[in-house]
């Protein structure tokens, strides 16, 4: 018979629910924002001393271009609702995990933004252009599977995780420290909640979760990667340490694989087993890559 894993699941869906609710600490996205650095900004084009200059702008070009593509990232959170919504269902311990990952997500964006806007960090209305336009192309996750779609979002968690957490790290800012410590903090709860139910599948239809995750680890690809100007600023970021090949092996894929023993696992299918070969193939391609991205970079910081 073939494995419901949504039902199979459910139970696992309660247990870690009722786990994340009891260790979420309750926290005010205003009570992180440095409200006393703002002014007003101009009602009229004319306005100049209003205007945002890059010159004065308080981060670093790559910390800001970091900044950026976490805020529009996380702006996309309608869609990203409708995809676990359709995926997962609005009843029972899925649908209450649906709306509050929902809400706990929302969070995100009204403090980065606010902080980024207060303190002129950014260009305000360059961001809330590129943010209609991140909106207005939304968030489409393909036609994946339950076992790849929860095989993803443990990926994508930690990762945005790691990536908020090492901006903050590299703000040299500690309000916007604070605040982006205290955003990893919610996703790292998130990914912990989705590794579990990986957790979980892999001992429910082992072969079947072994497929998804070699799938979702090959094609892994952050949600943001619409956002105007992506590759010019992922390369910023790159270059900074913030989030790059080496970053993503040794903090997210790395991590994850050895947490669910993925090349221990026996008893597997002959397709699962085919693809978690060409998995291992990937990560020797993934190491020998990041080596050499960090030592281009290396040069490139010496020139």
């Amino acid at each position: 018979m073939p494995i419901d894993l949504l039902v199979e699941l459910e139970p696992i869906v309660e247990e870690n629910l009722n786990r994340h609710l009891s260790m979420a600490k309750e926290w005010m996205p205003h009570r992180y924002v440095p409200w006393g650095c703002g002014q007003d900004f101009a009602d009229t084009e004319e306005a100049e001393l209003e205007a945002w200059n890059p010159d004065t702008a308080p981060l670093s070009p790559e910390v800001r271009a970091a900044l950026e593509v976490n805020l529009l990232t996380e702006d996309n959170l309608p869609s990203y609702h409708h995809e676990i919504a359709a995926r997962f269902g609005r009843e029972g311990a899925w649908g209450t995990w649906v709306h509050r990952w929902t809400a706990e997500e929302g969070r995100h964006a009204m403090a980065i933004r606010d902080y980024l806007v207060v303190t002129r960090s950014v260009d305000a209305d360059e961001l809330e252009r590129q943010r209609m336009a991140v909106m207005e192309s939304g968030y489409d996750g393909g036609d994946r599977t339950l076992h790849e779609a929860i095989a993803y979002v443990a990926l994508q968690e930690l990762a945005t995780r790691v990536a908020h957490r090492n901006t903050g790290r590299r703000t040299g800012d500690p309000v916007a420290d604070r605040l982006l410590a205290r955003v990893a903090a919610d996703e790292n709860l998130h990914m912990v909640f989705y590794r579990s139910l990986v957790d979980a599948a892999l001992a429910i239809d082992p072969s079947a979760m072994v497929r998804a995750i070699c799938r979702e680890a090959m094609a892994f690809q952050m949600p943001g990667a619409q956002i105007p100007g992506f590759r010019r600023k992922a390369i910023a970021i790159a270059r900074a340490d913030i989030y790059n090949l080496g970053v993503h092996w040794n903090e997210i894929l790395g991590p994850l694989l050895r947490h669910w023993r993925i090349f221990e696992l026996t008893g597997l299918d002959t397709s699962a087993e085919a693809l978690r070969d060409e998995l291992a193939l990937f990560i020797s391609q993934l190491q020998a890559d990041a080596e050499r991205q960090a030592d281009l970079f290396a040069k490139a910081a010496q020139r």
